[in-house]
């Protein structure tokens, strides 16, 4: 790409720094409309020139109106940037690039079960009620762009359903086998009627990657399933060009020589991004040489970091430990913001948290909820197709870098995750990051600390049944601190009850450390711990409160 030394100083600038700003800001941060004095600055053969004299760089001309979209560095003061703008003898006036819309939200039928999109509080699929702004700022970020059918996902998984009425406007199609003649390589890219893309099925390969177990068809609609069509989900892109790579079987497994051909496959024909949700084996130099072949074509490759309970610092899982710098390794969350119970993790490894527990999405005929990091790292691979719709001269690694620069912090990967952030579609967009306070407990100022800490033996025994009472003084609302849980999971509960006897939440983690129980109305709650005649775990340390 040639472009001038001050357009690339600006993308940089743009790429590697972070800025707070107002979430409900009437234009487009960054964004000016600069009207000319001159129309003939705005020929093609002047950009360049222009966008030197402006110091500004250049987004898009409109030729009729003799105006150019400029952007500039989102920390600059609006004003400022205005009168400087101004000054210029270029320029007839310059205003911000204000927002017009609709509605904030599609209007697709199941979009009010879609936590991980817009999370007002709402209760998901296992009826657990969600805390408000625990989601990837999908709403905000529809504001400033919806997706493009310019940038191509590949989904490589167990094919896609290319059929869903909720993703058949959204498939990548090979118009040359589309048009051609069946049986024939129409294309000549080496494969035969791979209109939709093409299945590596050991011992089955074929140009139809139907997916015939629903895994890819859920991964691909949570990307990009289309939006505000008025029924069924809502995709992180309303628009995009989902591509079916299939290597997975019915079986729910695959070979490392069927992924390395749909990795190359997905190189071969034009993704910009690759999203992986499957993993295991052992380090296989192949396939992380194929991955590199990706990253040197300037394709990011998402990958989702496993469902073992498993610290991929110890016991790496791949492709997601690979360490080819394309590679964003992704777990999951649940609607309250925690580690969900069967995400690996990884302080040093594991990049970044999504949405992955209870998550709506397209599967072969209908409609599921389904949990794990292989839902996890679609909502990443989405933000990075929004992204690139939005600002289409971003590299590969400028996009991996504004993902992870611009997270949501969240305690619940605190030491989990390289920046301990949940992925933000909308400050990945604005280049920004949340200065306000949301229902996350973490964020409260106030707190009480139990004058002992409450706890179950360590370890506990068989058939333990323990109750504690707890006060909060002066509270309305408060949610309980646990320092460690580590029980029996499925088995052996901490159950929480608020003053009414109403059960509020049963946890039951594996090992988990830093937990918020779910927000409490009133000062004071029960908790009780039980536990079955079988397996003896660690059990729990309650240590504080967080009120309000």
């Amino acid at each position: 790409m040639k472009s001038s030394l001050a357009l690339i100083l600006v993308i940089f600038a743009f790429a590697s720094q972070s800025y707070a700003i107002d979430k409900n800001s009437k234009f487009i941060p960054g964004e000016y409309l600069v009207k000319l004095k001159n129309s003939t600055l705005l020929s093609p053969t002047q950009t360049n020139l222009l966008s030197d004299k402006l110091d500004s760089y250049i987004k898009t001309t409109i030729l009729n109106a003799k105006i150019v979209v400029v952007k500039r560095p989102i920390f600059e003061n609006v004003d400022s940037a205005i009168e400087t703008l101004e000054k210029n003898p270029l320029v007839e006036y310059a205003e911000p690039n204000y927002r017009y819309h609709l509605a904030t939200n599609p209007n697709d039928t199941l979009f009010g079960d879609q936590w991980g999109l817009t999370n007002s509080g709402q209760k998901d699929t296992q009826k657990r009620r969600g805390f408000v702004g625990m989601d990837i700022g999908a709403s905000e970020a529809w504001k400033i762009t919806t997706g493009s059918s310019n940038v191509i996902v590949a989904i490589i998984d167990s094919g896609i359903n290319y059929n869903h009425p909720d993703l058949k406007d959204n498939i990548w199609v090979n118009t040359s086998e589309l048009n051609g003649k069946p049986g024939i390589d129409d294309d000549g890219n080496g494969y035969i009627d791979d209109v939709y893309g093409y299945s590596f099925e050991s011992d089955k390969e074929s140009g139809d990657p139907i997916d015939m177990l629903g895994h890819g068809t859920h991964c691909a609609g949570i990307i990009g399933a289309r939006g505000n069509n008025a029924q069924g989900t809502s995709g992180v892109n309303w628009k995009v060009k989902l591509m079916a790579v299939k290597f997975i079987g019915e079986s729910g497994e695959g070979s490392g020589e069927s992924a390395i051909k749909a990795i190359d496959y997905a190189i071969q024909n034009g993704a910009q991004v690759i999203s992986n949700s499957w993993g295991g084996g052992d380090k296989s130099r192949a396939l992380e040489e194929s991955i590199e072949r990706a990253n040197k074509k300037g394709i990011i490759f998402i990958a989702a970091a496993g469902n073992d309970m498993a610290d991929n610092d110890v016991k790496p899982f791949f492709p997601a430990s690979y360490p080819n710098e394309n590679i964003i390794s992704v777990t999951a969350i649940d609607n309250q913001g925690r580690l969900a119970p069967f995400a690996n993790y990884g302080k040093k490894s594991v990049h970044i948290g999504a949405p992955g527990v209870n998550i709506v999405s397209t599967v072969i005929k209908d409609y599921e909820s389904h949990s794990g990091t292989s839902m996890a790292a679609p909502f990443v691979s989405g933000v990075a197709a929004l992204l690139l719709a939005h600002e289409p001269l971003l590299t590969h690694l400028e996009i991996k870098d504004r993902i992870l620069s611009t997270t949501q912090p969240i305690s619940g990967l605190q030491g989990k995750t390289i920046n301990r952030g949940l992925v933000n579609a909308y400050f990945a967009l604005t280049n920004s990051q949340t200065t306000a306070t949301t229902e996350d407990p973490s964020t409260w100022s106030n707190e009480y600390t139990f004058p002992k800490i409450i706890s179950s033996n360590h370890p506990y025994q068989n058939k333990t049944n323990q109750k504690f009472e707890v006060k909060i003084p002066g509270a309305k609302q408060f949610s309980l601190f646990f320092s460690k849980i580590s029980v029996d999971y499925g088995f052996d509960f901490v159950i929480i009850k608020d003053s009414t006897g109403k059960i509020i939440e049963k946890l039951s983690d594996r090992k988990n450390i830093n937990i918020y129980s779910s927000v409490i109305d009133g000062d004071s709650a029960t908790v009780e711990f039980v536990s079955d005649r079988d397996i003896n775990g660690w059990g729990f340390d309650l240590t504080k409160a967080m009120w309000r």
